[in-house]
């Protein structure tokens, strides 16, 4: 090993040296990272807030349409075969129209012999009371005993009794001869016949008949059990059937009870008799007008993602949070809250979707658009 002397160990030294110190300055010479504020670089954006208005919209609703009075149609006698049928489908009648008629060949000789019978009682009680007439006022005079006398008293009531219930059988076999005509119980439509010439009366409980009363058909609408509260009776309503016909109507009954299972409330909207409003139906109601107080937000605070509808909600840090959102009622560039942030939250009011939830934003100043 070269001593520390020579010339080559001093030249040595002296690079070791030139080293060091060049890394010791390259070390004292290195700066540390920026620091960066978000807040710095935040998007400068227009606020809205969360507030209590009146909207003036549309509210929608869908549901089927069905008669506002419809009543199913029976013969009231069994075993009988239906000799004629009397109407069809679409047909109008009136109150008391024969729809069908029934065989009541049978019938007919129960009623003849039960009228003979009832004549025949008639002929035996009028012999009996003639004979109870003949001992009247007799009882003092000793010429039939007491018992005879009574005997014949009581004949003639018996008799009298007896021809009054062959009278009320001959009434009851008529009744039921009347009721071989089935009738309309009052005006309508028929929207529905089961019945064919020769089927059996009483066999199995399809109604032969129904009838719309006074053809009056309606459309039951569901709506959502927060828009019930916001309907009325006499409210107009414009209802768009399956093939875009548009007829107008008024609300009739705003139900009471909204279902357990799907949270929808019923609205009856009485229409116009129209052949094009047919019972069974699919068709859509628009209600204009409806104004009610609820939270709202301008209509562009509300973005739509593959998570559904939010806003960005703008907390005291400047800092944005997703806040999801259910809407109802539009009106007036303004969209109604169902769910969402309370009143006088603040939320961006241009909600792009280049804005993402932890993202700084930087209010803009009053009147900046």
């Amino acid at each position: 090993m070269p001593s520390l002397k020579s010339p080559i160990a001093k030249n040595l030294v002296l690079i070791a040296g030139a080293a060091g110190l060049a890394l010791s300055l390259s070390a004292c010479g290195k700066k540390a990272p920026p620091i960066v504020n978000p807040a710095a670089t935040a998007r400068t954006v227009s606020l809205a807030t969360v507030e209590t208005r009146a909207i003036e919209g549309g509210l929608t609703a869908s549901g089927v349409l069905i008669p506002r009075e419809d009543t199913a149609i029976q013969p009231d006698v069994t075993g009988y075969r239906v000799a004629r049928v009397l109407v069809d489908e679409g047909d109008w009648v009136k109150a008391g129209q024969p729809m069908a008629t029934m065989d009541d060949s049978l019938l007919k000789a129960q009623v003849d012999q039960q009228v003979a019978l009832a004549a025949q009682q008639r002929a035996a009680a009028d012999r009996a009371d003639a004979e109870a007439a003949r001992v009247r006022g007799s009882d003092a005079e000793g010429l039939l005993s007491q018992e005879q006398i009574d005997a014949r008293r009581f004949s003639a009531k018996s008799a009298r009794a007896a021809a009054a219930a062959q009278e009320a059988a001959a009434a009851a076999i008529r009744e039921r001869e009347a009721h071989m005509v089935v009738r309309a119980p009052y005006s309508g439509l028929v929207i529905e016949r089961t019945v064919r010439q020769g089927d059996l009366s009483g066999v199995g409980t399809t109604a032969w008949f129904r009838i719309a009363k006074d053809g009056q058909v309606e459309l039951a609408a569901d709506v959502a059990e927060a828009a019930l509260g916001k309907l009325q009776p006499g409210v107009p309503a414009a209802v768009t059937l399956a093939d875009g016909t548009v007829v107008h109507g008024t609300i009739r009954i705003v139900s009471p009870r909204v279902d357990t299972n799907t949270k929808l409330g019923r609205v009856r909207i009485a229409l116009p008799v129209d052949p094009r409003v047919r019972s069974g139906g699919f068709a859509k109601a628009s209600f204009s007008g409806i104004t009610h107080p609820s939270l709202a937000v301008p209509e562009t605070a509300v973005r739509f993602d593959a998570d559904g509808a939010a806003v960005m909600v703008v907390g005291s840090d400047n800092k944005v949070v997703r806040v999801p959102v259910t809407t109802g009622q539009h009106g007036e560039g303004w969209v109604e809250l169902l769910t969402g942030p309370a009143a006088g939250t603040k939320v961006v009011a241009k909600a792009s979707a280049q804005l993402t939830p932890g993202d700084y934003v930087k209010p803009a100043a009053a009147g900046a658009r």
